[in-house]
C-alpha cells in the first residue's frame, strides 16, 4: 500500500502539476505512477522534470544513463525504479537483459561503460566521498570532466527518484524487478 497516494490521474493531481504530467504524458504515451506521486509537489515535479530534461541533453548517452540508473537503483534498493529502468534499459536504451545485470553489479561488458557504473556505485556507497584512485580511473576509461560531473548528477537525480518511490512505496506500474541482496 503506498505512503503517500497516488493522484489516480492527471485531473485529479494539484492544479499546477497538470500541465507537467501533460506534457509527460504527450512524451512517453502513459504518466508512470513516480511522476504523479512527485506531482503532489508541483514544486518537486518542476524541479525533477527540469533536471532530468537538462541531462538529457547532457555529454552521457541512453545507454550510460540507463546503466547508471539501474545500478544506483540496485545500490538503493529501489524496487520501483528497478523496475522501470529494466524496461527501459530493454526498450528505450536496447540495453540486453545480461548487460542490465552486469550493470547492476556495478559492472558491463563494455570497458568504459564499466567505468562508469562501478564510479556511480562508488559515489552510491561512499555518499560523494570518492579518492583520488577512483576519479583517476574514470578519467582513465575516457571520461573528462563534464562526463563526471553527469554521472555525479544522474547518481543524484536517481537517488533522488529512488527515496521518493521508497519512502512513499510506490505502487509499480512496470514488470516488476526486486533488488538483490547486498553482498
Amino acid at each position: 500500500m503506498t505512503r503517500i497516494p497516488t493522484p489516480t490521474s492527471i485531473d485529479t493531481s494539484p492544479a499546477a502539476s497538470r500541465p507537467l504530467l501533460e506534457a509527460v504524458q504527450k512524451q512517453l504515451g502513459s504518466v508512470p505512477n513516480l511522476f504523479r506521486v512527485v506531482g503532489n509537489s508541483p514544486a518537486g515535479l518542476e524541479g525533477y522534470l527540469g533536471l532530468n530534461g537538462a541531462l538529457g541533453k547532457g555529454a552521457l548517452d541512453v545507454k550510460t544513463r540507463n546503466r547508471i540508473a539501474l545500478v544506483v537503483a540496485q545500490e538503493n534498493g529501489c524496487d520501483y525504479c528497478l523496475s522501470a529502468h529494466t524496461y527501459l534499459g530493454k526498450n528505450l536504451a536496447r540495453l540486453e537483459d545480461a548487460e542490465m545485470s552486469l550493470n547492476r553489479d556495478a559492472t558491463s561488458a563494455d570497458p568504459k561503460a564499466a567505468a562508469a557504473v562501478r564510479f556511480a556505485a562508488q559515489v552510491v556507497r561512499a555518499r560523494g566521498h570518492v579518492g583520488d584512485a577512483e576519479l583517476a580511473a574514470v578519467r582513465a576509461a575516457g571520461y573528462g570532466d563534464a562526463e563526471i560531473v553527469e554521472i555525479v548528477l544522474h547518481v543524484a537525480l536517481n537517488t533522488l527518484t529512488n527515496y521518493i518511490n521508497t519512502v512513499a512505496a510506490t505502487e509499480i506500474d512496470f514488470p516488476a524487478v526486486t533488488a538483490r541482496s547486498a553482498k
